[in-house]
């Protein structure tokens, strides 16, 4: 199997777009959606239509289109969440001259066959629906597909099997493959994809009570602190699914389960030939797919057009442009935009045929936070980025914010080692998430006081430091156990103490491939020694746009658990956690000196660009 991303390629693209010489970025406006159709139509509602698929089962799908003659160009979405709930954005659509067909997807509501979410039948079923949706005899042929999070992957698994009808894609917050966010982020076990395959274990969502999400109304963490983990099924009370079992089993990539269902590699991205574009927010739970896809079809993809992807970030969560206002954080009158009419532009162009200028709009718009602007850009990561790196600084008492931790572009010499001791007993509680979600730049300062958990502070800023783009922490660190994780988290602290979270990385440990810098390797289980010291490359798989105002601070905090956001490493060092039967403490080490200089590399932005 080929890697998914970290993939050496995906380093060598963004050094050779670096290298380029594009324009440099500019503030801007946000995307705008410009002229797009009107509501010109009355809409006709047709429900519960059936669809063949290849192997005779029937996908029921709901279309709405113009109450006129002639045929329109569709836009299609297969979601798992109940077609009926999509009406909405369907008729905005179809009034405007689209026919918009709804699926349920295979085995979920009114659809037939059997549900697993990461079957390889839901790719089939894609090019199915798409060359289905083309043959009746109010399509034009031309097809496009749009949805948010897990209909942003059909999204994908549907363009990666090159329908002939598709011609334009829009994947909204689509999560990467399964071991670059959910699932698991590198290597470790997102604890909200446990909440979401509860109330997703059957044909209807299942819920314990009023209020509860993946069958649990109040004992969330204290049903994900019994182990041993492959019976959370049954400790959370849903229906216990012959695919949770596979989640839990199969922890790399190298299983059949997931390589049946993998799109992000550049034989896949090589079968998409369309154009894409795609839309994220900073603190959406599954943003590292939007800017991974767009990288991947910039050097992989299908043909010229799916070669000049499109991609827009936001102040946003995962539901995306909500609200202006984020964890107490307003963002100002352009945190929101008229997405939907951007994307009836992007059909009107490619599925009408509309010459709109669309192609015209820079790739790129990214919102800076702090600066509360947009910036757009010829590409990603922006042109004109310096990335410049951050050394980790103690005497060895970096625990709390009142430590000697510091942050700066000075490297280390001879300095002690920090230390720690990470209790599965006793994890860090996860303060940057509320409810198992992100939902902005939340206060994490109660976590860093804690002795599992050490701070690396810059001083106060004598000038703004804009942030945009991927980054990546360089960990030299030692265990006790056999295996363990590492956690690097970014925050903006403001002049009141406040510690507004940005970005983080992880990293499982046994994951690290030595060949690759210690970044990680889904499809690797290395053998960690205890006490010896090794390299861990950590790519952020949430990056930022975010200006450091002039007498704010630039932190860095380092744990081994953040619970319940991730599922707790036990550190018994088995190949797989999900039989582990106790937890073991582990004592940490960090080390920052010449041999061992721990850093981050942080993509800064020149003043005045």
């Amino acid at each position: 199997m080929v890697d998914m991303l970290g993939w050496p390629w995906l380093a060598s693209c963004c050094l050779l777009l670096l290298m380029a010489g594009a324009p440099v970025i500019v503030e801007a406006q946000p995307p705008q959606a410009g002229d797009y159709s009107a509501a010109d139509y009355e809409v006709v509602e047709q429900r519960n239509l059936a669809a063949p698929m290849r192997d005779g089962v029937k996908l029921k799908v709901d279309v709405f289109r113009p109450d006129a003659e002639g045929r329109f160009p569709a836009v299609l979405q297969q979601t798992p969440y109940n077609k009926d709930g999509q009406a909405a954005r369907a008729r905005k659509f179809a009034e405007r001259g689209y026919v918009v067909v709804n699926s349920d997807s295979r085995g979920r509501f009114e659809s037939g066959g059997e549900w697993d979410p990461f079957s390889p039948k839901h790719k089939t079923d894609g090019y199915d629906l798409v060359e289905w949706v083309a043959a009746q005899d109010w399509c034009s042929g031309n097809v496009g597909t749009y949805g948010l999070s897990y209909m942003g992957w059909t999204t994908w698994w549907t363009a990666s099997q090159a329908p002939p009808s598709l011609k334009a894609i829009v994947p909204e917050v689509a999560p990467p493959d399964h071991f670059l966010n959910c699932p698991y982020q590198n290597g470790i076990f997102v604890c909200w994809m446990m909440d979401w395959a509860g109330t997703m274990s059957a044909r209807l969502p299942h819920r314990a009570g009023p209020g509860a999400y993946g069958g649990f109304a109040v004992n969330r963490e204290a049903a994900y602190g019994r182990l041993p983990y492959i019976d959370l099924d049954k400790t959370r009370n849903y229906r216990p699914t012959s695919w949770w079992r596979k989640w839990i089993q199969q922890n790399t990539a190298q299983g059949d389960y997931w390589k049946a269902i993998a799109y992000q590699s550049p034989e896949s991205y090589a079968r998409v030939n369309v154009p894409s574009l795609a839309i994220s927010g900073w603190f959406d739970a599954n943003f590292p797919g939007t800017p991974m896809n767009y990288l991947g079809m910039k050097q992989h993809g299908g043909s010229p057009a799916a070669r000049r992807p499109r991609m827009v970030i936001g102040p946003w969560e995962h539901i995306i442009n909500r609200h202006r206002v984020a964890a107490g954080v307003d963002f100002g009158e352009q945190a929101l935009i008229d997405w939907d009419g951007y994307v009836l532009r992007w059909f009107d162009f490619h599925l009408k045929g509309i010459d709109n200028g669309m192609l015209d709009d820079p790739p790129v718009h990214v919102f800076v936070m702090g600066r509360n602007t947009w910036r757009q850009a010829a590409d990603w990561p922006l042109p004109g980025t310096t990335f410049v790196s951050y050394y980790l600084h103690s005497n060895g008492r970096a625990h709390t914010p009142d430590g000697t931790g510091t942050l700066s572009v000075q490297p280390p010499a001879n300095e002690a080692p920090d230390r720690y001791t990470y209790d599965p007993n006793k994890p860090t509680p996860s303060a940057a998430f509320a409810n198992g979600h992100i939902d902005g730049p939340r206060d994490i300062s109660p976590s860093s006081t804690r002795p599992d958990v050490v701070v690396y502070e810059t001083p106060p800023l004598e000038e703004g430091v804009e942030i945009v783009g991927p980054i990546t922490a360089r960990l030299f660190a030692a265990t006790s156990a056999r295996d363990t994780d590492w956690m690097v988290r970014l925050a903006d602290v403001h002049p009141d103490g406040q510690a507004l979270f940005l970005g983080e990385g992880v990293i499982r440990a046994r994951h690290r491939d030595p060949a690759r810098g210690g970044a990680f390797n889904p499809d690797r289980l290395s053998t960690i020694e205890p006490g010896r010291p090794y390299e861990y490359t950590i790519d952020f798989w949430r990056p930022t746009g975010n200006l450091f105002a002039r007498g704010h601070r630039i932190r860095i905090e380092i744990s081994s658990s953040y619970y319940p956001y991730y599922l707790r490493n036990p550190n018994t060092g088995q190949d797989n956690i999900g039989l582990a039967t106790e937890f073991q403490p582990a004592q940490q080490t960090i080390f920052h000196d010449a041999d061992h200089p721990s850093h981050v590399i942080l993509p800064v932005i020149p003043q005045g660009k």
